[in-house]
């Protein structure tokens, strides 16, 4: 047999095939896009560049090449709170099984469910009002029957459903996911919502605390995308937040990391639901705030506003008396937040829950109190925003966590 005609010896085959080595190389890019892709979910172009630390370029030739053999997905988001700041920007995801996702957002006085399609567009959402702390069967029920009108109006069907996940505003035990701590949802004790919807959609159901999820919200679709290491903050009725760290939420040994609304002021003593006085979400939760500022902008020759009767924060924001509230509130927020600036080193802090509706003020008191006590260097390093999801940081984070708990 001629010489040119032995076989390669396979140990030196890449280094005499330049295509084999081309094909090798373009397999490691392949299986880093799909790698980020399995832990994140859905991404940007640019979230793939930042996460893989690949070129734009080497970026868009694997997208390309991915996408014509069926194995991802690209298309643009939704509308996430984002309108009117320029183009939406489009989404790259797994390709999943056809189907959409459910989520639903348990709030202390509130239960919203939404429908979004497995690369995270919203398709159609709704909510209702009503005790979800001391009525946990209702709030469950109502959770069902608003998934199921939802799907009608949209003429879909429950076995469209490839993942369906949620949040509830307290802390969930992750070992057994049931509700344990007896301070909060105290009628939920010994309840497992994973297992009480799943009983009821007949499908399994992801479910992990309103402020773990809002951080996955933000974290996938909203202010936090470019970051890693942030900390994000529910201030509504009660004030929570979700941790962040080295890009993977952490809920700590049991579940319960994060419950910032319940650290005790200085000088404080209002009495807490957790049973102690002084904690931080009986000074600044949106109930205390929505009192004083009824009470700021009452006059003399009025009958008192009542609280329920205020306009929207965003416009009282714009009143000076207001925003010296508002403000007020943000300072006493960071200065809780400027020890786990010191202790964590986070790159940003998102602000969400119905406080966050203040916009300006809000964050400008924060970061006030973060540049006054934290560690110069640590709170050099941190941006304090608010939310752009516009208070549905929670739902966004739970249609993450449907998208990823589907399957191809």
């Amino acid at each position: 047999m001629a010489t040119d005609e032995l076989p390669l010896d396979p140990a030196h085959a890449t280094e005499t095939s330049p295509s084999s080595s081309v094909s090798a190389r373009r397999r490691r890019t392949h299986d880093q896009v799909l790698a980020v892709l399995a832990e994140h979910g859905v991404v940007t172009r640019a979230d793939l560049s930042r996460l893989t630390g690949l070129s734009r370029s080497a970026v868009g030739t694997a997208v390309a090449s991915l996408l014509a053999e069926g194995l991802i997905t690209e298309e643009t988001t939704a509308d996430s709170g984002t309108a009117g700041r320029g183009r939406r920007p489009t989404v790259i995801a797994l390709r999943r099984r056809p189907g959409i996702v459910l989520a639903l957002d348990f709030g202390h006085s509130h239960v919203t469910a939404a429908i979004a399609t497995t690369t995270g567009r919203l398709l159609a959402e709704s909510s209702t009002t009503l005790d979800v702390d001391s009525r946990p069967e209702r709030a469950l029920d109502a959770a069902a029957t608003l998934a199921r009108e939802i799907l009608r109006t949209t003429d879909h069907t429950e076995s469209e459903i490839v993942g369906i996940a949620a949040g509830i505003p307290g802390p969930l035990d992750i070992r057994t996911q049931v509700v344990r701590a007896p301070t909060i949802l105290s009628e939920w004790i010994g309840l497992s919502p994973a297992e009480e919807l799943g009983r009821r959609f007949g499908h399994p159901v992801s479910v992990a605390n309103d402020a773990d999820m809002g951080a996955r919200g933000e974290h996938t679709f909203g202010a936090a995308r470019t970051v890693d290491d942030f900390l994000y903050v529910k201030a509504s009725h009660g004030i929570g937040a979700g941790l962040v760290l080295a890009g993977r939420t952490y809920p700590g040994s049991t579940g319960i990391s994060g419950e910032i609304g319940h650290t005790r002021l200085q000088g404080a003593t209002n009495l807490c639901r957790c049973g102690n006085r002084g904690c931080l979400e009986t000074v600044v939760s949106i109930t205390e705030v929505r009192d004083q500022l009824a009470h700021v902008l009452s006059s003399a020759t009025e009958p008192a506003t009542e609280p329920d009767a205020l306009p929207p924060l965003a416009e009282l924001a714009a009143q000076p008396a207001a925003a010296r509230v508002i403000t007020d509130a943000g300072r006493t927020i960071g200065m809780v937040l400027a020890d786990l600036v010191n202790c964590l080193n986070p790159a940003a802090i998102i602000l969400g829950g119905e406080l966050s509706a203040a916009g300006a003020p809000l964050a400008a008191g924060v970061r006030e109190s973060i540049d006054r006590y934290a560690q110069p260097a640590s709170a050099q390093a941190v941006t304090v925003q608010t939310s752009r999801l516009q208070q549905r940081s929670e739902l966004f984070g739970a249609v993450a966590t449907a998208i990823q708990q589907s399957t191809t």
